[in-house]
């Protein structure tokens, strides 16, 4: 964007009048500026500077929304000419930001989609039923429906008599490629369903453990029961909760697997290894590193996909287009080193691929479309 499009956008922003995806470019451009300016100022100057722009140009602020703006106390650098309130573009014409080589044609984002298999073997595509459907039963135990909102949900028959085959019958519950899909458990626990995700579980929880499965990546509300801790198996982690909530990222084309925890308590077990969570970290387990990592995180970033956003913390230009791929089902090619490119800010998963490209753009890289194939140039 030129210095031209940034004052419109800087104007609008003013008067209250930006749209989501003026916004998201906004957001982007700014964080790109922060972090990849020569001027290293002081959080305090960082301030200063802020409170300057706003005497010159008024910001207007929705509340309950974190604006753009408070974010530069953690930016790392910015160019500021403040003595006209305008944003001075420190870098030579040459090396402005790149226009995309070529315009994305436009490729739909991914919906509510998934495929339910019955212990038995029958798989049943959810788009095809209606809601509040009876979808199947188990036997006389266990009826699986679908509610108005489109979430599948299990009722237990209390009063039927369980045979050996019923008490250890699974379902699971796999999204394709731009899908996700929402279960409730027959214990009460929410499970939202990332897209390229599976997820095995029992019909209805007997013994002394609620085990399930989980391939890929999902956001868990475990209904608590005290008798009964909740397990959730993944590659070669397993996370113990008694009742609480928190997001697992467990790819299996990604190194790292992830569990964030938002609310309770949580104790991750890699191997011979053990580590209690608290509300707002997060662990990282890998075979490469062998151990459990902890840190603090923005628990937002890492439950955006539940929210329909795309939310990127400081993420590498790879890890970005990983998401993209599943979502939207292209594949994407590199034409040269991109290790070093990050991104922070945002955008919605609802918009068209071309969209989310135009955002990513702001960060000095160049996109060519051909066909579900996305080309990236540093």
């Amino acid at each position: 964007m030129n210095e031209t499009e940034i004052l419109m956008l800087l104007q609008k922003h003013s008067e209250g009048t930006l749209s989501d995806t003026d916004k998201d470019k906004l957001d982007a451009w700014y964080l790109h500026k922060a972090s990849n300016s020569n001027s290293q100022l002081s959080e305090y100057e960082l301030e200063d500077s802020y409170e300057h722009l706003k005497s010159k140009l008024p910001l207007y602020t929705e509340p309950k929304v974190i604006s753009l703006w408070p974010r530069v106390a953690v930016a790392a650098s910015i160019a500021l000419l403040l003595g006209t309130g305008v944003f001075y573009f420190a870098k030579p014409k040459e090396q402005q930001l790149h226009q995309v080589v070529e315009k994305p044609k436009d490729i739909a984002p991914g919906g509510t989609r998934g495929i339910l298999t019955l212990s038995n073997g029958k798989q049943i595509v959810l788009s095809d039923i209606s809601a509040k459907d009876t979808i199947a039963k188990e036997g006389d135990e266990v009826t699986i429906k679908m509610d108005a909102n489109g979430v599948i949900t299990y009722v237990i028959n209390p009063d039927a008599e369980v045979s050996a085959d019923d008490a250890n019958s699974f379902n699971t519950l796999s999204t394709p490629t731009g899908g996700q899909y929402n279960i409730v458990l027959a214990d009460g626990t929410k499970v939202f369903l990332n897209t390229v995700s599976s997820i095995k579980y029992p019909t209805r929880f007997n013994g002394d453990q609620r085990v399930v499965e989980l391939e890929g990546e999902a956001y868990f509300e475990v209904a608590k029961n005290k008798e009964k801790p909740f397990i959730v198996k993944s590659e070669n982690q397993a996370i113990e909760v008694l009742g609480t909530h928190f997001n697992i990222h467990a790819y299996n084309n990604e190194p790292i697997v992830k569990t964030t925890l938002l609310e309770g308590s949580v104790a991750v077990t890699y191997k011979n290894q053990k580590a209690v969570l608290k509300p707002g970290q997060q662990s990282n387990v890998s075979d490469k590193f062998n151990r459990i990592a902890i840190r603090q995180v923005d628990t937002e970033s890492a439950i955006a996909w539940k929210n329909g956003r795309f939310k990127f913390d400081n993420a590498d230009l790879k890890s970005v287009m990983k998401q993209l791929e599943r979502w939207y089902g292209i594949k994407v090619e590199y034409r040269g080193d991109v290790s070093d490119v990050r991104f922070n800010g945002g955008t919605f998963m609802n918009k068209n691929l071309s969209e989310v490209l135009k955002v990513l753009e702001l960060s000095n890289i160049k996109f060519k479309v051909e066909g579900k194939t996305i080309i990236v140039y540093p």
